[in-house]
C-alpha cells in the first residue's frame, strides 16, 4: 500500500511538473505574440558570430545558377549590411533563403509579381503573419553551421551498415544465455561483449552527434510543414500542398525515432525510464541502429528537404521583405514597388541610400551611360551605391528605396572599392583591371541590359595613361547592352566622353571658412574643386594652403607644372621658368 501511495504521488508531482511546464509555456507564448504584432517593422535584436554569419550564405552557395551579385558588387554595396537590416527571419531557412534572394536578381517579372503577391499578403493579413512567424521562430535556427553543412557532409559518412550492430545484439544475447550453462564463462563473456559494445559505441558516437543535430532540424521542419497545412493560406495553396507530398515521404525516418532523437537522450535525466534506455542504447546500440536507418532515409530523400527548406524559407523571406517594408515606412524614409520598362531606362523620384540615417533623396530619370563628378566627399559613391541598391532590390525583393521607380530588368555589377592584396602580391592597380575586365566580359556576353557603377576609373595608375585608358574603358561599358554611371575626378574626361556620355555632379557650399555639402544632383561637369580648401577647414597651416593653391592655379592656367617650385611670394629670380605639361 505505502508503495502505492508513493508510485501515485510521485505520478502526481510528475503531472503537475508537466502542466506547469505546459502553462508557462503557453505563457511565453503569448509574450511572444504579442512582441510579433507590437513590434513588425523593428529589427529583432541579433549577434552574428563569424561561423553563423559564414552558414547563412549555404543555401546560395548550394544553388547559385545564372547571373548572380558577385563577390565584388556585393561587398561594394555593403550588402551585408543590408542584409542584416532586412532579416527579419526567425529561422534558418527564411535568413539563408532571404540571402540567396538577395544574391539572385530575377529577370522574370511575373517571378517578381508572385514574390510581391505573398508579400502584400502577409502584410495586410496580421493574424496569419503572426500564426506564421510563430511557427518559423518553433523552427529556429540550426546553431553554428547551416543545414546544408550536414547535407553536404553526408558521404563522409560512407556506407553504414548495422550489421556489426545486430552482430553485437547476437553476441551479448549468447553470452547471457551462456550464464545459464557455466555461469563463470557466461559472466566472463559477458563482461567481453559489454566491453566491446561500450567501446564501439562511444567511438561511432562522436562520429555521429553532429548529424543528430540536422536530424533534429528536420523533425522540426517536418512538424513545422505540418502546421502549415493545417493553417491554409489562399496565396500559398500550390507551396502548402508540394510541401505536403514531401513530408510524406519522411514516414520510416519517424517511426521508432525516440530511439535517437529522445530529449533526455545521455543526459545523465533523472527519469529511471530513460537511465534504463540509456543503458539499452549503450549495451544494444540501439541508437546507433536507428540513426543507421534515418541517414539512409535522408540520403534518399535529400531532395525532399531541400525543396521544403526552399520553399517555406521563401515563404519566410517575403515575410521579412514585408517587415522591412514596415521600418522603412517608420522611419519616415518611406519605399516604392517598381515598374519594369522595355526600353533600357532608369527614372526615379526620391531615391536614397538605405544605410543613411537622413538621407538625401535625389530624382533620376536616364537612358544614357553617365559620368558624374564634383569635389570630395560631395555624394558621388553614395549616388551611385544608391543606384545600384535599388536596381538590385527592384529584382530581389520587389522594393525600391525611392518615391517611385521605373526601371528595365538590369544584370547589376560595380567596380568601387577594391583594395591591395598585400598577402596574395597583388597591387591595385592589378585589382582595378582584373575587376574591370569582368565588366568588359558581361557587357559583351550579356543576354539582357547591363548597369555597371564604377568609382573613379583606374586611379591606381599615372594620369595620362589613367585618362587615356579610362576613355576608352568607359568607352567600351557604354553600348547597345549597357549602362554605366561613372565618377571621376579627371574632368578631362567629360570632354572626351561627351558624346557618350550625360555629365551630372554633386558640388560644395563653403561659408565663413566651413564647408556644407547639399548632396543635390545636378546636370553638368563639376566646375568647382575643394581639396586644397579641405586642408584649410580642417586648420593646415595657412601658408602650407596658400602655396598648393597658387601651384594649382599656375598649372591650370598654363597646363604645366612649375620644376623645383617655390612660394610665389619667393624671389622670382629663384624660380624655374621650365615645366613639363601633363600631356
Amino acid at each position: 500500500m505505502e508503495y502505492l501511495m508513493f508510485a501515485l504521488v510521485a505520478f502526481g508531482f510528475i503531472v503537475v511538473l508537466m502542466i506547469s511546464g505546459w502553462i508557462h509555456e503557453k505563457r511565453q507564448e503569448k509574450k511572444f505574440v504579442a512582441k510579433l504584432r507590437a513590434d513588425y517593422g523593428i529589427l529583432p535584436k541579433r549577434e552574428y558570430t563569424p561561423e553563423q554569419y559564414a552558414g547563412i550564405s549555404h543555401y546560395f552557395a548550394r544553388h547559385r545558377d545564372g547571373f548572380i551579385i558577385d563577390d565584388i558588387t556585393w561587398n561594394d554595396l555593403e550588402m551585408d549590411e543590408i542584409f542584416r537590416r532586412m532579416n527579419h527571419t526567425w529561422s534558418s531557412a527564411g535568413e539563408e533563403y532571404l540571402y540567396y534572394a538577395l544574391r539572385t536578381p530575377l529577370t522574370s517579372e511575373n517571378d517578381l509579381i508572385r514574390r510581391e503577391t505573398v508579400i502584400t499578403y502577409f502584410q495586410h493579413e496580421e493574424a496569419q503573419r503572426v500564426t506564421w512567424q510563430l511557427l518559423f521562430a518553433k523552427l529556429g535556427r540550426t546553431g553554428k553551421y547551416s543545414l546544408y553543412n550536414y547535407l553536404g557532409y553526408l558521404d563522409q559518412l560512407g556506407t553504414r551498415s548495422n550489421m556489426r550492430h545486430f552482430l553485437s545484439i547476437a553476441a551479448m544475447i549468447a553470452a547471457i544465455a551462456a550464464v545459464t550453462l557455466s555461469p563463470a564463462v557466461g559472466i566472463t563473456l559477458v563482461f567481453i561483449a559489454l566491453t566491446y559494445n561500450l567501446t564501439s559505441y562511444y567511438r561511432v558516437k562522436k562520429d555521429i552527434e553532429p548529424y543528430i543535430i540536422s536530424f533534429s532540424y528536420i523533425f522540426r521542419l517536418l512538424d513545422s510543414v505540418k502546421a502549415m497545412e493545417r493553417n491554409q493560406v489562399p496565396v500559398l495553396k500550390e507551396q502548402i500542398a508540394e510541401m505536403a507530398r514531401c513530408r510524406t515521404a519522411f514516414a520510416r525516418f519517424r517511426r521508432g525515432s525516440y530511439l535517437l532523437m529522445s530529449p533526455a537522450r545521455m543526459s545523465a535525466s533523472s527519469n529511471p525510464l530513460e537511465v534504463v534506455l540509456d543503458y539499452l542504447r549503450m549495451g544494444l546500440h540501439l541508437d546507433l541502429i536507428k540513426f543507421n536507418q534515418m541517414l539512409a532515409q535522408v540520403r534518399q530523400h535529400t531532395g525532399e528537404i531541400d525543396r521544403m527548406l526552399t520553399i517555406a524559407g521563401s515563404v519566410e523571406a517575403m515575410i521579412a521583405i514585408g517587415a522591412w517594408r514596415e521600418g522603412l515606412k517608420r522611419n519616415g524614409a518611406g519605399y516604392c514597388v517598381p515598374q519594369f520598362l522595355a526600353e533600357k531606362r532608369i527614372a526615379g523620384k526620391g531615391i536614397y541610400h538605405p544605410l543613411l540615417a537622413e538621407p538625401v533623396k535625389n530624382d533620376l530619370d536616364i537612358g544614357h551611360s553617365v559620368l558624374l563628378t564634383g569635389s570630395n566627399a560631395s555624394g558621388k559613391s553614395t549616388f551611385l551605391k544608391a543606384v545600384a541598391l535599388n536596381a538590385i532590390m527592384a529584382q530581389t525583393v520587389h522594393t525600391c528605396l525611392a518615391n517611385s521607380y521605373r526601371t528595365a530588368m538590369f544584370l547589376t555589377a560595380s567596380s568601387m572599392s577594391l583594395r591591395d592584396d598585400i598577402l596574395g602580391g597583388e597591387s591595385y592597380y592589378m585589382a582595378e583591371i582584373r575587376a574591370m575586365k569582368r565588366l568588359l566580359d558581361l557587357c559583351r556576353t550579356a543576354d539582357i541590359p547591363v548597369l555597371v557603377l564604377v568609382d573613379e576609373v583606374l586611379r591606381g595608375t599615372n594620369t595620362v595613361e589613367r585618362i587615356a585608358a579610362s576613355t576608352q574603358i568607359l568607352r567600351s561599358l557604354d553600348g547597345e547592352n549597357s549602362l554605366c554611371f561613372a565618377a571621376t575626378h579627371d574632368v578631362e574626361l567629360t570632354h572626351l566622353l561627351e558624346a557618350e556620355y550625360e555629365n551630372y555632379h554633386f558640388e560644395e557650399v563653403f561659408t565663413e571658412g566651413d564647408i556644407y555639402f547639399p548632396y543635390i544632383l545636378k546636370s553638368g561637369r563639376a566646375t568647382t574643386r575643394n581639396a586644397i580648401r579641405l586642408l584649410k577647414a580642417m586648420g593646415y597651416d595657412p601658408g602650407l594652403v596658400d602655396d598648393a593653391e597658387q601651384l594649382a592655379e599656375v598649372f591650370s592656367a598654363s597646363g604645366k607644372w612649375q620644376n623645383g617650385y617655390r612660394p610665389l611670394s619667393a624671389d622670382k629670380d629663384d624660380i624655374d621658368e621650365g615645366g613639363e605639361s601633363w600631356a
